[in-house]
């Protein structure tokens, strides 16, 4: 587990915010997927195979974005 982790400190953050602000919410209108993936999952509709896989790629690296973000201030203690 801990490579993982060291593999998420070495990634920029430059590279995870800007994949978070496009791949995370693209396309951009009428709604972003990764809002419209988490309402579905949140509601029982998430079923169909292309779903899960649109959630798992648009929801990648905002969640990268986050387990980095958390490991930095969980450091700084």
């Amino acid at each position: 587990m801990t490579i993982v982790f060291n593999w998420i400190d070495h990634l920029s953050w430059s590279l995870l915010i800007l994949g978070s602000l496009t791949l995370g919410l693209a396309p951009f209108f009428p709604e972003p997927h990764l809002i419209e993936k988490l309402r579905m999952l949140s509601n029982g509709e998430l079923k169909a195979p292309l779903d899960w896989f649109d959630l798992f790629l648009h929801g990648t690296i905002p969640l990268l974005l986050l387990i980095k973000l958390i490991g930095t201030g969980i450091k700084q203690l």
